[in-house]
């Protein structure tokens, strides 16, 4: 039973939706603008909110951290040397979802997260 469980399963389990959030992170990372359904942007926020605070300290244990969330050395490298010092005096709000209106094949309700 998911009593009091936080969080959206978004119809997959543990490990299939842990792969799609580290996935879409480091999409969101590496292009810093990304076209998804609303449910998995409202998920993957946080995720990626929490990973850019753990960058914008910029140390080998920061990067580390990143290393083993992230998929890609090359979003690892950026987190730290680009968007971790660029939003070194903001303390939150660090994404922006746009509506783009609905999918056209199944009229799913899609977003554009992009980094502020």
């Amino acid at each position: 039973m998911r009593h009091r469980k936080t969080g959206k399963t978004l119809d997959r389990k543990k490990g299939p939706r842990e792969a799609l959030l580290r996935n879409l992170a480091t999409s969101v990372i590496l292009y810093e603008k990304v076209q998804t359904t609303k449910a998995k942007a409202k998920a993957v926020r946080p995720f990626v909110e929490r990973l850019i605070t753990v960058g914008k300290a910029g140390d080998i244990n920061a990067r580390r951290r990143l290393q083993g969330v992230l998929y890609s050395a090359n979003a690892v490298r950026k987190m730290v040397e680009e968007i971790g010092p660029r939003y070194k005096e903001r303390r939150g709000g660090y994404l922006r979802l746009t509506n783009l209106g609905r999918r056209t094949g199944d009229a799913a309700e899609m977003v554009q997260i992009e980094l502020v």
